[in-house]
């Protein structure tokens, strides 16, 4: 095989590919799942009209649905990890559309019965939820049902359902525009050859050490936005009224408290989030500072703040080897953890490397009967996938201990818990990797990532939550959403987050319309959230302090079965208060003050 190409499936021992066995033993028994499962669903229909009819009747449909999903999670579980093996497999394709078709009919085949659930008057409902026979759905219920005050009449209801389509567009739109129609040009990079910039390459031209390469890497980007300015604000104003509208049509009080309810989150949590990362600021300046010193630049512009202050260190790291580091970092959690998670990622839950057609990046995946599976695309030089793979792992084994320790209808967490034991075991490996080294280039290469993983998650994270807020009150308040609104928002906040140490480029204020998660709002601050968390759970358990362990191997295992806040605060952390974000700010410190005498 020539050096440097890119092996396909077949040149790689099974060794290091994921063995998707545990799902199916081989295609034939994926299609007799399918068609067991097109058979099956449309006798969901002799419970229409029903569902309200009695305790008995709600829990068959309910149970009735759990077989189905069951059935499709694992189908759909298997065709998607096929499909992410190689993306041009005909087959694969071919099965994993089939499959999106069947979901589509069986989804609409089942919608009349959260309706018929919300419908049940409430004298009734409680005689309901006290019968035995709804006992193991209660969890599931309670959150179907508290969405209540906010479901409208059926007519209300298919009009929303109709228009949904319409009101969601704006990210597809957004992504179109900015990944299709939107031509960046190319750059010639430092090796001397020519390199198409684009959205996806743009932050990899950031990271380099030339400075030249770097500015004209960020002119030429913002150039081709100021050509389509006018377009994206157009897109980005109409998805805030979007928001906005679906928010009022069900009585919430405005497109933040309609986002946050679903996960029962107050608007304080995420109003306390921008207060304590406002209040430490002044850190995130002090470490600009650092890198204006060490870069030797007179002027520090933000195409300076992502190039790394060491550069990548000259590892070669086995993937076993990697894994034993991995395994190593997480001891503190004890055998359990440790003996689950090795004998996975040596019993191929894991594709490791790339080959020819596979899904870029790197991803967790699970279902409820059958092991986690991780895909990576893992490079023996790039120290960085060492931290991937134990980041992969912890959303692997928060999956693991979800799905043994909860019925299948509480086991999937919520968006707001994801990234919490994904970025509790960064910690715990980057804890685990300064302990290892007294050498000082190494030292600071680690210490300057987990600054810059905390910059780029609690910092700016928290920016952008700050500008969805704004922008989403204007509309609220009556108030128009222009370009230069636009732009006037988001250059305050970045006069705030820079303050006089980083120069702020006019164009840099286009940033507002480049960031994709601002067409599909009020996301990003679970980002910061899940650091903070992971922060003060890492920090208790590498304390040792009482029950930290158990409590956190208890978060794991509790899954969805409680709100979000609930089963931190059950962990050991209050993320109603700020505390969690201040010991994050306060790790930031600490790191910087190690991070200013080495360099």
């Amino acid at each position: 095989m020539e050096e440097n190409k890119i092996p396909t499936r077949a040149d790689i021992p099974d060794s290091d590919k994921w063995d998707l066995s545990h799902l199916f033993v081989d295609v034939s028994k994926w299609n007799e799942d399918v068609e067991w499962i097109t058979r099956t669903y449309p006798r969901i229909v002799e419970w229409k009209g029903r569902v309200g009819e009695s305790a008995k009747t709600l829990a068959e449909v309910l149970e009735f649905e759990k077989r189905l999903d069951l059935k499709t999670e694992r189908v759909y579980h298997f065709a998607s990890l096929q499909l992410a093996e190689d993306s041009a497999n005909n087959d694969y394709l071919a099965r994993f559309g089939q499959l999106q078709n069947l979901m589509t009919k069986l989804a609409e085949a089942s919608a009349f019965v959260v309706p018929e659930i919300q419908a049940i008057d409430d004298g009734r409902w409680q005689q309901f939820i006290a019968d035995p026979a709804l006992k193991d759905w209660k969890i599931a219920l309670h959150k179907i049902r508290r969405m209540r005050p906010h479901i409208l009449g059926e007519r209300e209801e298919r009009l929303l359902a109709l228009g949904a389509a319409a009101l969601d567009g704006y990210d597809d739109a957004f992504s179109q525009l900015t990944n299709v129609d939107m031509k960046f040009g190319a750059l010639i990079d430092i090796d001397g050859s020519e390199k198409p910039l684009t959205q996806s390459t743009y932050s990899s031209f950031l990271l380099k050490r030339d400075r030249g390469l770097r500015e004209r890497t960020f002119k030429q980007f913002y150039d081709e936005f100021q050509d389509h300015r006018f377009t994206l604000a157009s897109a980005l104003s109409y998805s805030v009224k979007a928001d906005t509208f679906r928010a009022r049509a069900r009585n919430f009080p405005s497109a933040l408290e309609a986002s946050l309810f679903k996960d029962d989150v107050p608007v304080a949590v995420y109003d306390g989030l921008i207060k304590a990362v406002r209040e430490g600021i002044p850190a995130l300046l002090r470490y600009y500072r650092l890198r204006r010193r060490v870069l030797g630049l007179d002027q520090l512009h933000s195409y300076d703040t992502y190039v790394p202050l060491v550069q990548e260190i000259e590892t070669h790291i086995p993937f076993e080897e990697a894994i034993d580091k991995v395994i190593a970092s997480l001891a503190p959690l004890g055998h359990d953890y440790t003996h689950a998670l090795a004998g996975g990622l040596y019993g191929r839950w894991c594709d490791r490397y790339e080959t020819k057609g596979k899904r870029s990046g790197a991803f967790s995946s699970s279902s409820y009967h059958a092991s986690p599976y991780i895909l990576m695309n893992y490079k023996e030089d790039v120290f960085a996938d060492v931290y991937t793979l134990a980041h992969e792992a912890g959303h692997s084994m928060h999956s693991w201990f979800a799905a043994r320790s909860q019925l299948f209808q509480d086991y999937d967490y919520p968006i707001f818990l994801a990234e919490v034991a994904s970025t509790f075991n960064e910690e715990l490996l980057t804890h685990f990797l300064l302990q290892q080294t007294s050498d000082p280039k190494m030292r600071a290469y680690i210490i300057n990532r987990q600054i810059d993983d905390i910059r780029g998650t609690l910092y700016r994270q928290t920016m952008f939550a700050e500008f969805e807020k704004l922008i989403h009150a204007i509309e609220e308040a009556g108030g128009a959403l222009t370009l230069d609104v636009f732009k006037s928002k988001y250059r305050e906040l970045l006069d705030a987050y820079f303050g006089d140490v980083v120069v702020i480029d006019t164009a840099l204020e286009l940033e507002c319309l480049r960031i994709p998660h601002f067409y599909s709002a009020f996301y990003v601050y679970k980002y910061a959230t899940g650091l903070s968390a992971a922060v003060a759970l890492s920090q208790r358990v590498l304390n040792n302090e009482s029950h930290a362990v158990e409590n956190y191997l208890g978060f794991l295992k509790s899954g969805g079965s409680k709100f979000p806040l609930e089963t931190l605060r059950n962990a050991g952390v209050d993320m109603t208060a700020t505390e969690p974000i201040q010991r994050t700010i306060a790790l930031f410190e600490t790191r910087l003050s190690e991070l200013e005498t080495l360099l």
